[in-house]
């Protein structure tokens, strides 16, 4: 019953929403549902520690230790998101650009869109996985479109055909690992623990195609370089709470079924193919990031591509493929995920406060509305990896995991780019926090979302306690099990 918690409560809550709308009664239900999801992944956590993985619906549904870890970065993340939502909206129906019908077809979408995300990580098949993430493609269309601007329009419909084209190409890649998987022995079909463990016996050329086209597939929902361009339009114009959800937990979903493919392709490959393609796209992601982050105008596309950044580390992690790495990359999906729901949400009260997103139209914040100010402050400090911060704990081990492992020129190059990376951050940032302030002095205005202080929190003190995380995510060590 576990595993169907957090793909059943989400879809429970979209009820509710759907039957009874957006009023005071309503308002905290998504919240109450991300927090269910976050209970139901801490108590998978516990039960896969202490008896391995677990399955349910007949063997649809499988939780190991990375799957149980995923439901409980969705369920922090969104616990963070939908906490502050009900502010959100209560400013922006004020405002008049939004109003209580826009706010109970926001929080149906996000219900359905933790479901979905639940799902794709819960799923024992490829094939499911491969459903639920294009099914998080087609509700989190309408939540990216839902201003209904031009911009806002434009930004939907280039992350539907630019994800669309790379789920195909990930559709793609599980047609032809399953041929692959039909002419090798056993019968692993498209279950990623039997295929995981069978890897040995799937055919070398057939599976190369296969693993290249799922890594670029579901790395173009990554945000990973090639296929990146929807990312910082689709994060700029989605309203805060949904920026927050797509950059702070989406991505990682999306990452989670690249690390189910690696662990196929080490098996049937050897390591080295992976993670040369993983290493080329963490780069070129990680270069990407910091040329157009250079000279950024727009505080909201520049934490876009931050999350680029950010997730061009984890695959450098997970291309370094030691117990260390991985953890670390895991680590860091967590930490990431937490700063940068804290980050757009805060982002989105400071537009509602100044009324425009570019960074020269924001000034003198910390003097005009101090409480806003200083969650953006400390969560970009967060973001660039200082302590106590989770974020420096998984960085220093990913840099210590690429010079252990032979990759000191490529971990001294990614080192490199993060640093351009954090004076470019730095630069805008401080040009909108401190100076004369440009806002009038609204005490209303400068409140803020406890959820906001307590994603940081948990942030910090994840930074602090990072020692005892790699027993729970023994994944990092070995593959996952076959169960029956």
């Amino acid at each position: 019953m576990t595993l169907l918690v957090p793909v059943g409560v989400p879809v429970l809550g979209a009820l509710v929403h759907q039957v009874f709308g957006w009023r005071r009664a309503t308002a905290w239900v998504s919240a109450g549902s991300a927090a269910v999801v976050l209970a139901a992944g801490i108590t998978l956590a516990v039960q896969v520690g202490r008896s391995g993985p677990v399955t349910a619906v007949a063997g649809l549904l499988r939780a190991d230790a990375l799957s149980a870890f995923m439901v409980l970065v969705i369920g922090a993340v969104g616990l963070v998101a939908t906490a502050a939502t009900p502010a959100y909206f209560r400013a922006e129906i004020e405002a008049g650009r939004a109003t209580d019908r826009t706010a109970a077809r926001h929080s149906l979408l996000v219900q359905l869109f933790l479901a979905t995300m639940a799902l794709a990580v819960l799923a024992a098949n490829l094939g499911v996985v491969w459903v639920a993430v294009e099914a998080t493609t087609i509700v989190t269309a309408f939540l990216v479109g839902q201003r209904r601007t031009r911009a806002s329009v434009e930004a939907a419909w280039k992350y539907v055909v630019i994800c669309s084209a790379g789920i195909a190409l990930a559709l793609l890649g599980t047609i032809v690992l399953n041929f692959a998987a039909a002419h090798a022995p056993g019968t692993a079909g498209l279950d990623l623990a039997a295929l995981a463990a069978h890897a040995p016996g799937l055919d070398p050329g057939v599976t190369r195609i296969a693993i290249v086209l799922l890594v670029l597939g579901f790395g173009t929902k990554a945000g990973l370089a090639p296929l990146h361009a929807w990312l910082p339009d689709a994060h700029s114009q989605a309203p805060a709470p949904v920026s927050a959800l797509m950059s702070g937990v989406l991505l990682s979903v999306a990452f989670y079924a690249i690390l189910r493919v690696k662990v196929i392709s080490d098996g049937a490959l050897g390591t080295g193919f992976a993670r040369t393609l993983l290493t080329v796209m963490a780069l070129a992601s990680l270069a990407l990031a910091a040329s157009l982050l250079i000279g950024q105008r727009d505080y909201k596309r520049m934490l876009a591509y931050s999350s680029i950044e950010h997730l061009g580390l984890v695959a450098f992690g997970a291309a370094i493929g030691s117990p260390l790495a991985l953890t670390a990359a895991l680590l860091h999906v967590l930490g990431h995920g937490l700063a940068k729901a804290v980050l757009f949400l805060g982002a989105g009260r400071v537009l509602q406060i100044t009324g425009t997103s570019r960074i020269d139209g924001v000034r003198g914040l910390l003097a005009s509305h101090p409480a806003v100010a200083t969650t953006f402050g400390f969560g970009v400090l967060a973001l660039l990896g200082l302590p106590p911060f989770s974020l420096f704990a998984s960085e220093l081990g990913i840099v210590r995991a690429g010079f252990g492992a032979g990759l000191g020129w490529l971990t001294s190059a990614a080192l490199l780019l993060v640093l351009v990376i954090a004076a470019a951050l730095i630069a805008g940032t401080s040009r909108m926090l401190l100076g004369p302030p440009s806002t009038s002095d609204t005490a209303a205005a400068s409140r803020i979302p406890v959820a906001l202080a307590g994603g940081l929190l948990a942030c910090a003190v994840l930074g602090v306690v990072a020692g005892p995380l790699p027993d729970l995510l023994d994944l990092a060590t070995q593959p996952p099990a076959v169960t029956r």
